[in-house]
């Protein structure tokens, strides 16, 4: 017999008020379920390009459907145009840190301040001990809290963003150490995170296996993967594996491929055996809602980044309506098991910016299909439909990006058939080296639906974010 549930309705009945100590119903706790998107790279106009490639300047992404809304400045604690290390670990600490560190005091330094050197060698860490301390971040707060924890994201699970959620190091290169973080019992392992990260999703394998196997970027002897299956993980590695995985497999590890995942673009077409981010998400869903606390989610669509630094704005904004899927999974899910979403509160944001730019002044175009190039064609008129030329004479499309490998001075003519290749690098101002078109420095897009969502409004610092959600879960 429930002894305190008698003691506290007495009570009630008596007194017509609370009692400290007593809860109106039951001894179940009060689930705080917290689901955080991250488009990595993912900057307002690459938004705006991805709602008119796959809806039309009419249509609307998930993203837009979201009802509070707000501008976010990402600017780092040294460098008014962040790298992905420092501005996920303002969402996730609280706390601006120098461009490269990962989740660590605004004091520690990325590269020896004589030298200025970086502070790792190939993957491995050389921090100094007294190079900064660590920061707790959002999901060790969570799993403190007694929530089920999970990362996902299609890069590698050790690169800048996910590690953020987990890691703490000096300079996000030391992936080989972020690896050993993540794997519980072993040496190295963050203790903060208690029994493990209960579902962690993505690429990267090549970190986790020893340095004898071919493609292994360990430099020790350590298999990773066993050691998470000796801590009671199911491992899969494709996505016939993942398929079969479960709810009742209440720790899962998928390792999909040696480095990134694939593009959404390249994985549809070639028919990898990879999940979707959306199938990921749902997964994970699907895993951590056992769990009667709630749960604390980071989701990343992490090769929109990687697409634009090569000035590949098809496969980038693909990579867009991917993420804006695995969102709509997401809520969809979370609405079955919290209808109202008066327990759970979804946030979907960007890291930072680049330089993709739309020019003008293109006729509508509607959305993308094989039969229409839509935002990805060459730019034509709105006033009569011909094909808009530069200077020199030459027709230009309607994406292109403020630096990167492909510089305007340096092309011919450009047919249709071009532009529309997966592979084609759209034009740049400046040219650079390949894959290098860099970050931009301009305030990106927060969305958030669901319990506290109202207090997302305004322009906000990214290391406000932390404390609003914090605040609203009390985490």
């Amino acid at each position: 017999m429930n002894l305190k549930v008698i003691f506290c309705g007495a009570l009630a009945a008596a007194f017509v008020v609370g009692f400290a100590g007593c809860s109106s119903t039951s001894d179940t706790p009060v689930p705080k379920n917290v689901i955080f998107f991250l488009g990595d790279g993912m900057g307002i106009t690459t938004m705006t390009a991805a709602r008119i490639y796959k809806a039309g300047e009419d249509g609307e992404l998930t993203m837009d459907t979201l009802p509070e809304t707000a501008f976010i400045k990402t600017y780092s604690n040294d460098a008014q145009v962040t790298d992905s290390a420092p501005s996920m670990a303002a969402y996730m600490t609280g706390v601006k840190m120098n461009n490269e560190v990962v989740s660590m005091t605004a004091d520690t330094s990325a590269y020896d301040k004589n030298t200025f050197v970086s502070y790792v060698s190939g993957a491995d860490s050389t921090c100094p001990s007294t190079n900064g301390a660590a920061v707790p971040t959002m999901l060790e707060k969570a799993k403190a809290a007694g929530l089920a924890t999970g990362v996902v994201t299609t890069t590698r699970i050790t690169h800048a963003t996910p590690a953020s959620t987990y890691a703490h190091i000096c300079h996000r290169d030391g992936e080989n150490a972020i690896a050993t973080q993540l794997v519980p019992n072993g040496s190295g392992y963050n203790s903060a995170l208690g029994s493990g990260v209960d579902v962690i999703l993505g690429g990267g394998l090549a970190y986790f296996q020893p340095k004898t196997t071919t493609g292994s970027k360990r430099t020790d002897a350590r298999d990773l993967v066993a050691e998470f299956k000796t801590a009671g993980y199911k491992f899969v590695s494709n996505k016939t594996e993942f398929d079969a995985a479960s709810a009742n497999d209440q720790k899962l590890v998928g390792l999909f491929t040696s480095s990134h995942m694939s593009y959404d673009l390249d994985r549809v077409a070639n028919a990898t055996n990879e999940p979707s981010l959306a199938d990921m998400t749902s997964k994970a869903i699907d895993i951590l809602k056992g769990n009667s606390r709630g749960m604390f989610l980071m989701v990343e669509g992490g090769r929109i980044d990687h697409a634009l630094h090569e000035t590949t704005a098809r496969k980038g904004l693909q990579d867009t309506v991917a993420f804006d899927d695995a969102i709509k999974t997401a809520i969809d899910k979370m609405k079955v098991i919290d209808p109202d979403l008066k327990n759970t509160l979804i946030v979907v944001t960007a890291d930072h910016d680049h330089t993709l730019v739309l020019n003008g002044y293109a006729a509508l175009t509607g959305k993308t299909t094989d039969a229409n190039l839509g935002v990805l064609g060459l730019l034509r008129s709105y006033i009569d439909g011909i094909t808009s030329t530069d200077a020199g004479g030459l027709p230009y499309t309607i994406i292109g990006f403020g630096n990167g490998q492909n510089r305007l001075a340096t092309r011919t003519a450009l047919t249709d058939a071009d532009v529309f290749a997966a592979t084609y690098h759209q034009e740049a101002t400046i040219q650079t080296a390949a894959g290098s078109e860099t970050h931009g420095g301009g305030d990106v897009f927060l969305g958030a639906i669901g319990k506290g969502a109202e207090k997302f409004t305004g322009v906000l610092v990214n290391t406000e974010v932390f404390g609003l959600i914090r605040g609203i879960f009390g985490l």
